[in-house]
């Protein structure tokens, strides 16, 4: 195979990535928000204040399941390889190159004079340690399964690594920008791993300072950071579940940017004097999910019953305010493998009584699980108004958000409402997690769903170079899962944040992340 050479550029393999990771529609904010005085200049400095509906669950990568924790760290505390832009095309980050030495092997060159938080150096052999320990079975990352073909790591010499993989896999690096994959202290890895849960040490242009369990996680500026340092000096992450208060902190000023926006309240923004709204279209579906595994939800005839029964346009348009479309899998449209020809259960209620008869499973009593997130609970309410009429009777079960993963990792649950937020663009991040056997739980599989073909189909096409090929694949798997109604896809995402207008330069990724690093604050 010829050598391809990759230099900061998108070249060769970086065009099949630019394939996988499709645009997304992000779009840069005219905000602002509190700080000190002097109206009308923006200056460096200052600390912005993000409210959010729940805390973090853990701040290390390897055990992160959720992208709302893994805000906090991502492009902020860690650093990957690679990293996507605004138009999610990868580009170099502390990987300065690379290249494809054969099908299976990937060579990247690394950035030089990095240094991590604690002052250990970034080389070789951290990214060997990094990895290593992500899959060393023993670790039990629940990430694991995400990066199983690497082999080995290689250290060619302190600014040179290999990674050498089972098999040929196309979307490499898309996984290698997720936040999955970003670097650790070698020194923290060796010494106290488990801190990494509450203290994250990385080589990115925000430091960790502090975490008050419940109330707020704080970064400071990294003044050593050997990229473009941050505008502003210090980031404070703070719970606030009131969907009422931290739309209003914005409004005041007393907070600045809100990046979990009920879409009740979008005509609320759009009339405010002092508030903005960013939307961007996302890589993310939202679902109502089964628990495959636990009665009456092993029974496909049930599952099928209740997908017939869910109307899923007057979700769209009742409880979203019309905020994202409606989706036909657990794909969006902006992931590589989508694709318009899958069709989910359409809405039939005469057809759901039969599958229930047949099933015998007349007047069922089934419990619906969600966090508490406004537009998941009013989902929820009308999910259970639905399938009152095919005689199931739903019983709502709201938690808090960290509960809710916890419940969901377990198996405690019968149906659930969920959403799978891809990070990379590539659908073997939905297919592997979502629905392969050997992810059930935290690595994503909730729906504890188990189809030998369904496995043997994921694992092809991840292995496939060829682009049309891997794509009648994913058409193929998506359409096996709908008439195995393992789950009823809604909605695909569209992100937004509200911001107080004294900020500007902030922008959502297509995977929700909030990137922060050109923030101002007006003074």
């Amino acid at each position: 195979m010829k050598k391809k050479s990759f230099r900061h550029v998108v070249s060769g393999v970086m065009l099949i990535c630019a394939i996988f990771m499709l645009a997304a529609c992000s779009t840069n904010s005219n905000q602002s928000s509190e700080n000190e005085a002097t109206a009308g200049e923006n200056t460096m400095g200052g600390t912005l204040h993000v409210v959010r509906l729940s805390d973090a669950t853990s701040l290390d990568p390897h055990f992160i399941t959720d992208i709302p924790s893994a805000n906090i760290n991502y492009q902020k505390v860690y650093e990957g390889l690679v990293k996507p832009d605004e138009n999610f095309v990868l580009q170099p980050s502390l990987a300065k190159e690379w290249e494809i030495i054969d099908d299976t092997t990937w060579e990247f060159k690394l950035n030089e004079g990095i240094t991590f938080h604690d002052g250990e150096p970034f080389n070789a052999e951290a990214v060997k340690a990094t990895f290593d320990r992500l899959l060393d079975p023993a670790t039990g990352s629940p990430q694991r399964e995400k990066f199983a073909m690497i082999n080995e790591v290689k250290v060619i010499d302190p600014y040179t690594v290999q990674l050498l993989l089972d098999y040929p896999y196309a979307p490499l690096l898309s996984i290698l920008a997720s936040q999955e994959g970003g670097i650790m202290s070698p020194k923290v890895l060796a010494e106290d791993p488990e801190s990494l849960k509450k203290k994250p040490v990385g080589t990115g242009p925000f430091v960790f300072e502090n975490w008050k369990s419940g109330q707020e996680i704080s970064l400071v500026r990294n003044e050593e950071y050997w990229g473009d340092k941050p505008n502003i000096q210090r980031v404070v992450f703070k719970v606030v579940p009131e969907d009422a208060t931290r739309l209003a902190m914005i409004e005041t000023g007393e907070a600045h940017i809100n990046d979990q926006v009920p879409v009740t309240e979008i005509e609320r923004i759009d009339a405010s004097d002092t508030m903005d709204l960013v939307r961007t279209e996302g890589l993310a579906v939202e679902y109502l999910g089964f628990n495959t595994a636990k009665a009456p939800l092993d029974d496909v005839r049930v599952r099928k019953a209740i997908s017939h029964a869910i109307e899923r346009e007057s979700i769209i348009s009742g409880v979203y305010n019309n905020a994202g479309t409606l989706a036909n899998s657990a794909m969006s449209p902006k992931v590589f493998g989508h694709s318009e020809n899958t069709k989910p259960a359409e809405y039939d209620l005469n057809e759901a009584k039969a599958l229930l008869k047949e099933a015998g499973a007349e007047n069922l009593e089934i419990s619906l699980l969600t966090s508490d997130r406004k537009e998941r609970i009013n989902m929820a309410e009308v999910i259970q108004s639905q399938l009152k009429g095919i005689g199931v009777d739903v019983k709502i079960q709201v938690v808090e958000y960290g509960t809710f993963i916890e419940m969901t990792n377990n198996g405690e649950h019968q149906m659930f409402i969920s959403g799978w937020g891809n990070a990379t663009g590539d659908g073997d991040y939905n297919q592997y997690n979502l629905f392969h056997s050997i992810s059930h739980g935290p690595a994503g599989n909730s729906f504890y769903y188990t189809n030998e073909e369904v496995d043997e189909k994921i694992e092809s096409a991840r292995e496939e170079t060829d682009e049309n090929k891997r794509l009648a694949l994913y058409e193929e798997l998506a359409q096996i899962e709908l008439d195995e109604a393992v789950y009823v896809p809604i909605r695909n995402y569209e992100h937004m944040a509200a911001n107080n207008e004294s900020v500007s330069g902030y922008w959502l990724n297509a995977a929700n992340y909030l990137m922060i690093n050109d923030v101002e604050i007006e003074k």
